[in-house]
This record gives C-alpha cells, structure tokens and sequence, in this order.
C-alpha cells in the first residue's frame, strides 16, 4: 500500500474492517473508523475527505540500516540468464536456516525459509516451472523468480527473444510480421510483496504456480502455449522476515524505480527489460473494498496513455468482477467492494510519478499495468493487536482475493493477447518514429467512461538532450544505458539522447524538467517532481534537431578517470563520486588540502600520486593540474547521524564513517570520541534528552566540533544547543518538487542551480555571523512539481522566494531543501560532504577534539 501523510481530498470513503469479542468469543465485524486508508470520494462530487502521505521522515527504521546492507546495495550487481535458453530451467535450490522469528508465521503465511522447498516441488510438478535466482537483496536474501510456460526448446527460446527485440527495436516490422502475430507468447509479471509487510501475493501466487503447473483443462493449456507467465516470488525478503514495510537499508522499495538506489528495485528494473511484459499486476495491501487500478488524474505526462488506460481499465473490470464474485460482504467477512480509482474517485491515486512498480513498467512496455491492494489489512497496529485466529482469517481473504485478481488478469491476457502485444508495439513504434502522442477522449479511448479533460496530460518532446561527458554526466548515461534508453556519442563530445527511440517516454521521464502541476489537483500521493536533468549534477540540455556529427551507439559511458601528469592535483568536490574518492584518500593517510574554493588539493608526491591513481580509477573522477594552494588540512569524518534511511545511504554512498544516532542512544550513553561532526533531521529532540546525554553533548560541541541539521528538526537542535541562531519557516507541508536555486557560498560552491523540496523550510531571524549560502530564487522558485500556499493564503512559493534556505554560521550549517532524499538527488549530495567537512575542521586547519591522533577511522568503527 502506498502510505500517504496528509490531507489530500478528495477520494470515496474506503471501510477496513476490524474484528470485536463477543462475551461468547465470536468474531463479529464491524466497520472500522477511521485509520490510515486512503479514503477517495466519488469523481463527480462528494466533499473532500482527509488521508495522509508518506514523506521523507521520520522513519521508525531511521538510522537502523547496517553498513554490511549498504555495502550490499552499492555493489550488488543482477544476474542475467541467457534469454536463449529453453525451459524448463530446472536447479535444485539450497535451502535457508529455519527461523522461527520470521513474522509471516504469525499470519499462518509461507516464511522466508519455507519458499525453497515449496519452489523445488513445484518445479517436480511437471515441466512448465521453473525457478531462477534473480537477485540479492539488501539483507542478503535471495530473490527467486518463477517463470510458467509450456516447455520450449533453445531454438524456440532463441526465437521467442528475436520477436521480442523485434518488437522493442523494429516495432514498424514486428508490426507486420506473422511470426510475431501467430507465435509470440505474451509476457505477464506478477510482482509480490515489494512491501515486505504486505505479503499475500507472495502466497497467492504460490498457489497458482501450483494450479498451472498440474492443470490440463483446455484454457490453461492455450494459456502456456502462448504466453510466458513470470513471478517475482517476494520482491523484499527483507520486510517479509522483520515484518517492514522497507527493506534492510530503511528504503521503500515502492519509492526507488527512477532511483534504483537498491539491489531489489534493479532486480525489477531488470525484469521489466528483460522480460518486457504487457501486463503487470504489483501485489499490496490494504484498501477494503481491494483497490485495482488505473489511477486518478494527474496521469504521467511521457505515456502513450490511450493505450495504457483502455487495456488497464478493461482489465481492472475483469478483476473487479472475480474478486467480488468470490462471494465476500461487509456483514460476513468485512469485505467491501473493489474500487476503480480511475471510476471512483477525483483525485488523491495518481501515476504521476513513474517510483511505483507500474508506473516504471508501462514505460518498458507494460499496457496493463497495476496496483492491486488487497482489503484486510494484517500489518502494523493489527499484527500487534488482532487475535492470532483473525489474523489467519484475514490473510486467508487476502490471498484469496489476491489469486482472483491474478486469475482474471491472466484471462485478460490470454483473450486479448492479439491486441496487448500491437498495443506494446504501437506504443514503442510512436516512440521510434517521433510521433505525436494521442490525447484521452471518449473517441480515442471507447469503453471507458467518464473521460475528461482533467485526464488529458500530453507533454512535448525535444529532438533529442545532450549530456556532458563529465563525472556525473558518465553516471547518467550509466543509468539511462541501464534503464534500456539508448545513448549516442560522437568520436569527441557530448553524449546524445535521440528522442526518437522506442522508449522515449522514459527518457524524457528521466531528464525532462517536469512541470509545475500545482493548478491541477488539490494534492499528490507521493513525489510530483524528480528530474535527473536537473537534480544529478550533470549538464543536460534539450535540442530541437540531431547534431550533424556521425553518431553510435554507447553500450556504457567512457571512463572519467583521469590524473594530471605534473603537478599538484585538484579534485572538485562536486560530485558525491569524489567525496567517495576523498574519504579513500584521507582513509589511507594521504595528506589533502582544502583549498579557498572548497575543492581538495593533493600534493605532487609519488605516495599521493599513487593513491589518487586507484582513486581515479575506482570512482571514476578526474584528478587536474593546479596552482591553487591548499589552505585547510583535511582528515577523515565520523558523521553521528540521526536521519532518515535515504540520507543514511547517500552519506554512505559518499564514503564517510557513519554512526547513526538518535535520542534513545544518546540517553544511552553515546562515545563521542567515535564522532567529529553531528548531523540532525529527524529522531532526535534536544529536549528529551537526560541531563547526562545533555552534558556529553555539549562537551563534544564546546570541544570545537560542529552540526550539520536539515529542516524544522536540525534548525530546532542548533538554535537548543546554541550552535546557530536561524529561525526556520516551514512552507505547506505537502508541497514537493524541483526548485530553482541561488548559491552563493563554499558550501554550495559549484552545485546545480536548482534544488529539491518536500515540505520546504526557509530561514529567518539570522543571528550574528549567520551567512546565506543559498536562496531560494526570486519570483516563483518552483520549476516543477506541486506547491499550492494554505488556505490562508501562506507558506507557498511566493513566501519562499528570494529567502535563505541555506545558512551556515562558524558551529552549524542548516539545510531547507532536501539534498540527499531518498538518495536520489545526486548532484545536491555533494552541498552535504562539504557541510561535514567545514563542521568537523576548527578555522585553523587543526583537528576538532582532543581524539585527532587517537588512531584511524577504520580502527574507530
């Protein structure tokens, strides 16, 4: 389910039901009021009715992330199976430890340890499954993936996979080609359980691998003859073990598609390429009545959307219909009927944002594609509360539920194949051939009611983009190249995006500005604003026509890494990748500079030189010749961090030894001999300190070692400890997006102009010696994304413009934006290793605290 954290009107009254003793130990359901459900209202009237959104943080799994996890995601790479081979692909899985603390048992559902045996016998049932290893998570799960179809031999595989490359790379061709018509077998993936605590899919779709792979009726054998049917058996081990939401590094998985910061979501990522599906079910829980999209306006902008909605509504209609049949009711089981965002409510459910599973998918093909929320809900205050029988009961609907909407899906796909694979191609055909899209109407789409011009989203493509084949630019072709886009290059030169390729849509998702949709809906689900143009740190521009330079193909960038040959050596320090490769060097005892401008300055020694060429060579950055003299010594951070899961990672990403921290352990009694620089978002509040952590506090910050704080929380600790004195502003709540910004300081010494806001603070009341080393722009500062004001009229872009949302006096520096959430805005990490830096070295270039020779920092871990 995707968790929302404010008001957001308006949606139809959803009802969860909730189980009450009787004095004779029935069960008896009653409606529940009101909880944490979305709760949508009708889309032709209705009042607004308040429901919540997930932010950024707190997070109660903040700072809980071990570094063995993160490690794990930074490196782990997903296998691929050659395409080319036949199935079945039988192995004989090696079976996990038995743990009795894995909290599926509880609901009577299949643990972690309980799904390799449960795979290697379904694979014995025959020779239509097979199970493959698609990835590891954060936490070092295994991730199984399960493919379902009649039994084919390599050259049959081997074709199958020419019409599918047909399909994505020729779709004029596949358009007109018989063998595709007459034999390509429709790809339909059921993603399961990406929250870990939502697990009934995983269930669900154990029990229809097991029907398919024993059934001999007639459907089910025309169904495997022309389609290949896949499962992404638990998408997060992780939370299905613990009981989270997230995975072992805190990240929602659901929020990382455009990211892919995290080994499972690029398991996903790999699986929608590589498989490339025309219909997509992603399994979550809980909306009573079972939610099955498609969504409320706003609809994404770079979709061909008049083929997605037709076959993703015509299909939620034969799901609403299986799952209703099965018979439950609110009276008897507490069950209301399914809701059709898209039929039912006004707004508040969008597919705006393409971090969600379908929305990712219908970029790499995907025509139906789907969240499905099952209606009885068994996680967080349930799991804790409800009797162990209604919870059995619960989980028991659910799967049921669950297993109708993948019945009827794979009906969908099986009667309509024909037309779900020309609409694939039609849509990549556009795609190729540069043309216009076809806006949503009641012409243009027959059989869906209720079009409107409040559906109509649309968006103009450029030519094609250029990207500077710098540092960050090297690690956005990276990740294009790994999201299917195709990439050009001259000999010499800017990398060239060609708009004209069969996934445009995701391309320009990716590096298009976006826009400002604030007049459009009162309220967005999750994120309204995610360009990687502009928040990566890489020079992107849009062309109105193709360079004339002969261009190929790039299968990856080219290598960055350079090293002067003469000479001192400056490293920019723009870039999270050369924060990495700076934390490497003062790991090793390099002796590094600070120089004026606030890049690292390497002396001209054969020992330096040395270690700034593995440097090069393993981040990827460039080491140039300089004259610039380094003022300030640097020496390794330890960051005590009391922030959320994203900023985590991002520090970690950058390389700095990272305790996290927060009031509980402070008032444990932390050793702030492991630390030289504090950095505060969430989880810790100066007042809910004891007098003992209070002391040991300020003995550390008197002791010359500084803060770092973002937001309302990091400006409320500096100005309690005395550390700065600012006055922090907080816009409206909901507002998100991409902002433009003024830099005007070291800290932001070569950071993108613009910058990335969820509920945007600004700063007033600067005390004595407070600089700004950041504004946010005059006029409307908001490029793209959604930031109305209040009902009063206050706390919008208009309030916030021109206004600090940078500052930094000599013991803080405190941040407004959001420079590392979710990992995702790259080119903003960087403002946050200079921050650390400047907050843990004293102004004369000495080491803060009495601990600067007491050994290195690997020691101190």
């Amino acid at each position: 389910m995707r968790t929302i954290a404010r008001a957001v009107p308006p949606r139809p009254v959803l009802i969860t039901a909730v189980a009450l003793t009787t004095a004779a130990g029935s069960l008896l359901l009653q409606p529940r009021t009101a909880d944490a459900t979305p709760r949508p209202v009708p889309r032709r009237g209705s009042a607004p009715d308040p429901t919540i959104r997930e932010g950024s943080g707190p997070d109660r799994y903040a700072g809980r992330a071990p570094v063995t996890a993160a490690r794990r995601a930074l490196t782990a790479t997903v296998p691929r199976t050659d395409p080319r081979l036949g199935y079945p692909r039988r192995q004989v899985l090696s079976p996990d430890p038995a743990n009795p603390a894995d909290t599926s048992l509880k609901l009577g559902l299949t643990p972690y340890h309980g799904l390799v045996p449960r795979l290697n016998s379904l694979q014995q049932l025959g020779d239509r499954v097979s199970v493959e290893v698609a990835g590891v998570s954060a936490g070092g799960h295994r991730l199984y993936l399960v493919t379902v179809t009649a039994p084919e031999t390599a050259d049959q595989a081997t074709a199958q996979e020419r019409m599918r490359e047909l399909i994505e790379n020729a779709p004029a061709s596949a358009a007109k080609s018989p063998e595709i018509k007459a034999g390509y077998k429709t790809p339909v993936l059921f993603d399961n359980n990406i929250h870990g605590d939502e697990r009934e899919g995983t269930d669900a779709s154990l029990d229809l691998i097991q029907r398919l792979a024993t059934a001999n009726d007639t459907q089910t054998k025309d169904l495997l003859a022309h389609s290949r049917l896949y499962f992404n058996i638990t998408a997060n081990p992780d939370g299905r073990i613990a009981g989270t939401r997230a995975n072992a590094n805190g990240f929602d998985l659901n929020r990382d598609l455009i990211t892919a910061s995290q080994p499972e979501t690029r398991a996903i990522r790999a699986l929608t390429i590589d498989k490339q599906p025309a219909v997509l079910l992603d399994l979550h829980g809980y909306v009573n009545g079972t939610l099955i999209e498609p969504t409320t306006p706003p609809h994404g902008e770079n979709y061909e959307y008049d083929l997605f909605l037709k076959n993703t509504y015509a299909n939620a209609l034969g799901m609403e219909t299986a799952v209703n049949g099965l018979g439950c009711t609110p009276a008897k089981d507490g069950v209301e009927p399914v809701q059709i965002p898209f039929r039912d409510q006004a707004e508040g459910w969008d597919d705006w944002p393409p971090v969600f599973t379908p929305q990712y998918a219908a970029f790499q093909g995907a025509v139906a594609a789907h969240t499905v929320e099952i209606p009885l809900q068994v996680d967080n205050a349930a799991y804790d509360t409800l009797p162990t029988a209604e919870l059995h009961r619960r989980a028991v609907i659910d799967v049921a539920v669950a297993g109708a909407a993948m019945r009827a899906a794979l009906d969908f796909a099986r009667s309509h194949r024909t037309s779900l694979i020309a609409d694939q191609i039609e849509m990549f055909r556009r795609g190729a051939a540069g043309a216009e899209q076809v806006p949503v109407s009641a012409r243009t789409v027959p059989g869906v009611p209720g079009i409107g011009p409040e559906d109509v989203y649309t968006t103009e493509f450029p030519r094609a983009y250029t990207i500077a084949a710098d540092t960050a630019g090297a690690r956005l072709v990276a990740h294009l190249v790994a999201n299917d886009v195709r990439v050009l290059r001259a000999a010499t030169g800017p990398y060239v995006v060609d708009m004209h390729q069969s996934k445009r849509g995701l391309a320009n998702a990716l590096l298009a500005d976006g826009r400002d949709i604030s007049g459009k809906v009162t309220a967005m689900y999750d994120i309204s604003a995610w360009s990687l143009g502009r928040l990566w740190g890489a020079e992107v521009e849009p062309l109105p026509s193709l360079p004339t330079s002969p261009l190929t193909t790039v299968s990856a960038p080219s290598p960055v890494a350079h090293v002067a040959p003469h000479g001192a050596l400056r490293l920019r320090l723009t870039d999270p990748a050369e924060f990495a490769a700076l934390n490497s060097l003062l790991r090793q005892g390099i002796p590094v500079r600070r120089a004026a401008d606030g890049s690292a300055i390497v002396p001209d020694t054969p020992s330096a030189r040395a270690g700034a060429t593995t440097a090069a060579q393993a981040y990827d950055v460039a080491f140039e010749a300089t004259t610039l003299p380094g003022v300030t010594a640097l020496r390794p951070v330890r960051v005590a961090a009391a922030v959320t899961p994203g900023e985590l990672f991002a520090l970690r990403e950058m390389d700095f030894d990272v305790t996290p921290v927060s009031t509980d352990v402070l008032n444990a009694g932390f050793d702030w001999s492991k630390a030289d620089v504090l950095f505060v978002s969430t989880e810790l509040e100066y007042g809910d300190l004891t007098p003992t952590a209070r002391t040991a506090l300020g003995t550390f910050l008197s002791a010359g070692h500084g803060l770092v704080g973002r937001g309302v929380t990091g400006a409320a600790f500096a100005s309690a400890t005395g550390q700065l004195t600012a006055t922090p502003v907080e816009g409206t709540e909901e507002a998100n997006g991409v902002v433009r910004v003024v830099n005007s300081g070291q800290v932001t010494a070569g950071a993108p102009p613009y910058g990335f806001v969820y509920a945007p603070v600004w700063f007033t009341g600067l005390g004595s010696g407070v600089r700004v080393e950041q504004s946010y722009a005059t006029g409307n500062p908001l490029l793209a994304g959604h930031w109305r004001t209040r009902a009063d009229g206050s706390g919008g872009p208009a309030d916030a413009a021109g206004r600090p949302s940078v500052v930094r006096g000599r013991h803080a520096v405190l941040f407004g934006t959001e420079p590392l959430f979710r990992d995702h805005p790259k080119g903003e990490l960087p403002q946050v290793g200079r921050a650390l830096f400047t907050m843990a070295h004293t102004n004369d270039g000495t080491r803060a605290g009495a601990h600067a020779s007491s050994g290195s920092v690997e020691e101190s871990r």
